[in-house]
């Protein structure tokens, strides 16, 4: 939250969470340490059964195959998170990961009514 002059309404929720002791967020690291400190401990520990096959788990083959599909259907034409789901036949968590990751890589723009596109970038174009 950006604080603002107490005297301007449009101020009043930054300056509220400000106020109620809101979170410094610089980095991804910053938020990974937050969500790891507000976990129960016994969900910080990783279950035994994680570990039993070795492989991948089926979240990340899922996502995965989000990755792949993803490459194949995405473009900078919008296109809604909704029908993505549908046409990969994936659930819509593992849609979302792929599609966060593409985010955070500077790859993806969120648009309006649930739509996602590619940025265009120069060397895209050329």
């Amino acid at each position: 939250a950006v604080p603002g002059s107490p005297l301007d309404p449009r101020c009043q929720g930054a300056n509220r969470l400000i106020k109620d002791g809101a979170a410094l967020i610089e980095d991804a690291g910053d938020v990974v340490a937050l969500i790891a400190q507000a976990r129960p401990p016994a969900a910080r520990e990783p279950a035994a059964e994680s570990y039993a096959g070795g492989g991948p788990s089926a979240d990340e083959d899922a996502v995965a195959k989000a990755r792949v599909g993803l490459a194949e259907l995405l473009s900078p034409s919008p296109a809604l998170v909704d029908e993505l789901v549908r046409v990969l036949h994936l659930s819509p968590a593992a849609v979302q990961t792929a599609l966060l990751e593409l985010e955070l890589a500077g790859r993806l723009e969120r648009l309006g009514g649930g739509r996602v596109a590619l940025i265009s970038t120069v060397a895209d174009e050329g």
